[in-house]
């Protein structure tokens, strides 16, 4: 048996995406900038997709820009940002436990002499909106958060602080990074006070290599690719009709039966938790399960090195993952785990299960026996 268990790191396509993947590269496989008929149809497929996601969001269609990712997006809402407003203030204000995409950019503009105000959270992590509140400044020009983290799933509570940051400071901009939260969540950036917001397709059973930044037309940021002037000259480069369609139908299908989907997924999530909570030396990290996103568990199984348990399991079958997948390759440690305060012998033992529609109880079951029987020895082993 498989055990596909590490979803936040990527999701497998639905059936109808794929297809449509296919039928853009082989059959309408036009370059949209094109002025024939091939183009023009290539365009529809770009334009449907930008009608879709605007759907889900309740925004115009206008405001949606498409990207490689939510990587792209995340760096081009904050460098664009900072591009756009420095004469108005080099202040931005974001969170200790961003997921790099953020938190890099920000050091290197950090570098450039701008002043970035992290905000700390607490073992949950939960951070302090007062403490948020505080930080709001004239010379704010942005604040950045994610929706939902992406290594231990606490929801940060973003429509506060969007009417935090539109009282406090009306020309700040409030950046979201949602891609976690897309497709678990309804979003409505206009009613939240959300100007910017990234999603990547690869969470959303979309293709890999897309994604869309919604940009509110009151927001003004600079591009960061030039080039053909594609996207109204915010986005140069061709777009990525296989990808930009098959984004377009992944969002369109996950949004049709949200609800249902995301219950299952916590009462499966719930299960898992009560299960793990009878095996000895097992900890769960972060918020408490029926707190947290629906999707994401993660847990410090002490004694047994992250990697090793990985590992062990993989060879069963089962995939999980020991943090999050963009920064596996990194020597430094996880920066989330770091926030939270966490003892060195769970940083150093913690998995994340995360799961999709289409994780099954068996699935769960079977890594639950399989933890059972491989723990005692590992741990056996890790004493000597």
């Amino acid at each position: 048996m498989e055990a596909y268990l590490d979803n936040s790191a990527t999701t497998r396509c639905y059936e109808e995406v794929r297809d449509l993947v296919v039928k853009t590269m082989m059959e309408d496989y036009g370059n949209p900038s094109a002025m024939h008929l091939k183009g023009v149809e290539a365009e529809k497929y770009v334009k449907e997709a930008a009608k879709k996601i605007a759907a889900t969001l309740k925004v115009q269609e206008k405001e949606i820009y498409f990207t490689s990712g939510g990587t792209e997006g995340d760096n081009w809402a904050l460098l664009g940002t900072a591009m756009a407003k420095q004469r108005q203030g080099k202040h931005i204000i974001t969170t200790v436990f961003e997921h790099s995409a953020v938190s890099a950019p920000l050091a290197w503009l950090e570098e450039q002499g701008y002043e970035i105000t992290r905000i700390p959270v607490d073992e949950e992590g939960n951070l302090s909106l007062e403490q948020l509140r505080a930080a709001v400044r004239k010379d704010t020009i942005l604040v950045s958060t994610m929706y939902v983290n992406n290594e231990m799933g606490a929801v940060v509570p973003v429509e506060e602080i969007g009417k935090i940051v539109k009282e406090k400071n009306p020309a700040a901009l409030y950046h979201v990074d949602a891609i976690q939260a897309y497709g678990k969540y309804r979003i409505y950036p206009k009613r939240m006070g959300i100007d910017l917001l990234a999603v990547s397709g690869h969470k959303i059973h979309g293709p890999k290599g897309v994604g869309f930044l919604y940009i509110s037309e009151k927001a003004k940021i600079r591009p960061l690719i030039l080039g053909g002037g594609q996207q109204g000259g915010m986005r140069s480069g061709t777009d990525n009709v296989p990808g930009i369609a098959g984004l377009g139908a992944a969002a369109e299908r996950i949004y049709r039966d949200l609800e249902a989907n995301t219950e299952q997924m916590r009462k499966l999530k719930l299960y898992f938790a009560q299960e793990l909570g009878k095996i000895e030396n097992v900890k769960i990290n972060g918020p408490k399960p029926e707190q947290g996103a629906p999707h994401i568990l993660n847990v410090s199984f002490l004694g047994v090195r992250s990697e090793v348990l990985l590992h062990t399991l993989e060879e069963m079958g089962i995939y999980v993952s020991a943090g999050s997948a963009c920064s596996s390759h990194k020597r430094t440690g996880s920066s989330t785990m770091a926030a939270l305060g966490l003892s060195p012998e769970q940083k150093e033992s913690a998995v994340r299960f995360s799961f999709s529609e289409f994780t099954s109880k068996e699935e769960l079951d079977y890594t639950l026996d399989a933890l059972k029987k491989v723990l005692p020895m590992l741990r056996r082993y890790a004493r000597k």
